[in-house]
């Protein structure tokens, strides 16, 4: 690991917009409300009034994660006890060490690499100190979280795991130092992961209930990879030709210290001066990229093909990557450089290779498996460029009203030597993903994103709502959304706001059904016509948990509750639906669902039944991955 020391929609200008805001809808966008409190203090900083030191872009070498050993075992099966930890790390050569929050005292944290089919457990520690690293702002959900219980509160979901509802990382099953104080929701101390489910690029952070945003930016990530053997019979790049690369923004002081915002910028909607100091931002871009825990790095690779795990781990930002030759010593873009051949996205292996022509999208929690030939560009380097604004709206973007923009990501430097044979051909078919029949639909909603909100301090609110309450619930209104298990849903996520969301269900993964403007489609008057939707771009085909919804539109989505045609298995129990963007979900862009069981099926959620999930598959590693 690193060094350590311890789509498109209606038009709407800039001026239409209260920036990063959203509104009851696209015709009404309005500014927010103020009321009345003392002055912050001058300390108080923002996104735009702060600049992290000038370092030397591309001397460090991307690190790879490390990979968590089992600590012995639980029931027959592997035992992991992972502990968050306060160390110091070294994130640039010129930069003072880091302090920062890690798992296993890594940033970001050990990958576990788990194997279809065989159940695992993980008992994720606290051993952080008694307060925050970061600003915690106590006026966030202050009705419901204990801000005078001692110490830092954390629990770990497992992003795409498809588990019992004890081991996802209920926002609410908080803890503290060695379990001295817990939440409302918490119910074990070893999770357990049942791994029934195809192959794929998972990965743990914190979801803790408030602080999610500070608990995930001071460093409490890493990768899940889930294998199996009819992925490692395809012949894909492996062993130091597979390559996790997670990104994510940062901002830094002189000293090393991480730098998080405690007041809004004018450009988010500011100027209140109702506003609590440290305050929650809409949210957070930091002005420098790091990868794998580096600043501004470069990776060596051998003129051949390599396979990457992508994931976009920053608390708000999207990327649009793509490749492009580069003149290091001009620093000047040249024409286009490989392309990425997409795989496999966050639920496993598409059914055949895609190759991206133009950029790669990544919403936050949204991850990519791809391969790329770099057998054509030996002795070349090449640039990884995003081109995504901050204030990223599908479509509707323009880089004249970003905040912090971050078009450099990495450079990745292609020897003269190696292994410089041909690119070995990927295979037509990867895998056999089975559609969900929309003839099999027992229920269809319609959720709504809004933005319109604001809170007891003037603050926008970014609320999800649903057909009956369009302009939005708090976390704590009771559960609207109850599937029962062996259900089939449509969800339509409908953007009343002015900004890109990409939505997270909890224990599931869905098919993208298609897009339409939020004008063409109100569940009261018209019936969901799958023929007059825009179809989903080749890389939304598959499964997905995370799916970007843009301004102005409809995105409607397919989802069964349970085991489908061998895949999956059956979990019942509550979860969380949000926005991805941290900042979003903290506040309060995130609401419950819980899967209800059928009249025969009993609860249906202990490990017991996890046991028998596992046992009861039925298929090979062929159908399943």
């Amino acid at each position: 690991m690193g060094d350590q020391t311890g789509s498109s929609g209606p038009s709407v200008s800039r001026r239409e917009l209260c920036i990063g805001a959203g509104a009851a809808s696209i015709s009404a966008l309005a500014g927010c409300s103020t009321t009345t409190t003392p002055p912050r203090a001058e300390s108080a900083t923002t996104i735009t009034d702060h600049s992290s030191p000038e370092l030397e872009k591309w001397v460090d070498e991307v690190p790879r994660p490390g990979v968590a050993e089992p600590s012995g075992t639980k029931d027959g099966h592997p035992h992991y006890e992972i502990e968050m930890r306060e160390v110091e790390q070294k994130v640039h050569r010129d930069l003072p060490a880091t302090t920062v929050w890690g798992y296993d005292g890594q940033f970001p944290g050990p990958t576990i690499e788990a194997e279809q089919g065989e159940p695992i457990y993980v008992r994720w520690a606290n051993d952080l100190p008694d307060e925050h690293l970061l600003p915690e702002d106590t006026t966030i959900h202050d009705d419901i979280i204990p801000y005078d219980t001692p110490g830092v509160r954390t629990v770990t979901h497992l992003h795409g795991g498809n588990v019992e509802s004890e081991s996802d990382g209920h926002a609410q099953a908080w803890y503290t130092r060695d379990f001295q104080e817990t939440g409302p929701e918490f119910e074990k101390k070893d999770y357990y992961y049942v791994n029934d489910q195809p192959p794929a690029t998972l990965w743990y952070h914190d979801h803790s209930l408030g602080i999610t945003r500070l608990n995930v930016y001071a460093g409490l990530a890493g990768f899940y990879l889930l294998r199996s053997e009819h992925e490692r019979s395809l012949g894909l790049p492996e062993g130091e030709y597979e390559i996790p690369l997670v990104f994510q923004d940062r901002s830094f002081e002189a000293d090393g210290s991480l730098f998080y915002p405690t007041e809004i910028s004018d450009e988010q909607g500011g100027s209140d001066e109702s506003h609590p100091d440290p305050s929650i931002v809409p949210q957070f871009y930091g002005d420098t990229p790091v990868v794998n825990g580096k600043a501004w790095p470069r990776l060596s690779v051998e003129p051949r093909s390599y396979r990457f795990r992508l994931l976009n781990g920053s608390n708000s930002r999207y990327y649009t990557l793509k490749f492009h030759q580069y003149d290091e010593s001009s620093g000047e873009t040249g024409g286009d450089g490989p392309s990425f051949v997409q795989i496999g996205n966050d639920g496993g292996l598409l059914s055949a290779p895609v190759e991206i022509d133009d950029r790669l999208e990544l919403g936050a929690g949204q991850r990519a498996d791809v391969v790329v030939d770099f057998s054509e560009y030996a002795g070349e380097t090449l640039l990884l460029h995003n081109d995504a604004p901050a204030q990223y709206r599908g479509g509707m973007s323009s880089s004249d009203d970003d905040i912090v923009s971050l078009p450099e990501i990495m450079l990745v430097d292609v020897s003269d030597d190696g292994d410089s044979a041909d690119a070995p051909e990927l295979p037509d078919e990867l895998t056999r993903v089975p559609d969900i029949p929309v003839d099999s639909v027992d229920n269809e909603r319609y959720l709504t994103l809004n933005g319109g909100a604001t809170d007891d301090y003037g603050r926008q609110l970014f609320l999800l709502g649903t057909e009956a309450e369009r302009d939005g619930l708090k976390i704590d209104a009771p559960v609207t959304e109850e599937p029962a298990l062996g259900d089939t849903e449509i969800w339509s996520f409908a953007n009343r706001s002015a900004m890109s969301h990409p939505m997270h269900l909890h224990l599931v993964h869905f098919q993208m059904l298609g897009r339409q403007s939020i004008g063409d489609y109100d569940p009261d008057e018209d019936d969901l016509d799958l023929d007059a939707l825009k179809a989903p771009e080749p890389y939304e085909r598959g499964w997905n948990d995370v799916i970007t919804v843009d301004p102005g539109e409809v995105v409607h989505v397919i989802v069964h509750f349970g085991e489908h045609d061998g895949l999956f298995n059956d979990q019942t129990g509550t979860y969380m639906w949000h926005c991805h963007m941290i900042e979003h979900e903290d506040h309060d862009m995130m609401r419950p669902f819980t899967v209800l069981p059928t009249d025969n099926d009993g609860n249906g959620d202990d490990e017991g039944d996890s046991d028998n999930n596992e046992n009861n598959g039925g298929n090979d590693s062929t159908t399943r991955g």
